[in-house]
């Protein structure tokens, strides 16, 4: 089993796949990664051998990845948070940062829905006698 930055890589994956797994590399850098060291890309993880995944490991530690880019990215939300920028703000109402629309939508961002159905508004209304 191929164990790099703390992430186990899937076994019966090709290699610039199972790169991918680790946090903060992509596609087009777990690609470049395999190029670089000249290990075939579609070989599975399970057939490397000790000697390209210690090759895996060195080249990996040039890269900002797992917790390291984690804090990073913390720490700049916060900074932001900090400053009382616009982006800033948006993060601590947790609404959509990038310009995205919110009076329809964002509710991946915004949670579940916090407003009442027209129908059962009425319903209501009715029920109270206005």
């Amino acid at each position: 089993m191929a164990r790099i930055a703390g992430v186990d890589l899937p076994r019966e994956k090709r290699i610039d796949i199972a790169l991918t797994a680790i946090y903060g590399i992509g596609r087009y850098t777990a690609s470049r990664i395999v190029t670089d060291l000249e290990i075939d890309p579609g070989k599975k993880v399970d057939t490397l051998a000790e000697n390209e995944i210690s090759q895996l490991r060195d080249k990996i530690q040039d890269y900002k990845i797992e917790g390291d880019l984690r804090r990073e990215i913390d720490q700049n939300i916060k900074r932001l948070m900090d400053i009382n920028s616009y982006r800033g703000l948006r993060h601590r109402r947790q609404l959509p940062v990038r310009g995205q629309r919110t009076n329809t939508n964002a509710r991946t961002r915004k949670g579940k829905a916090r407003t009442i159905s027209v129908g059962r508004k009425a319903k209501e209304a009715a029920r109270k006698g206005g």
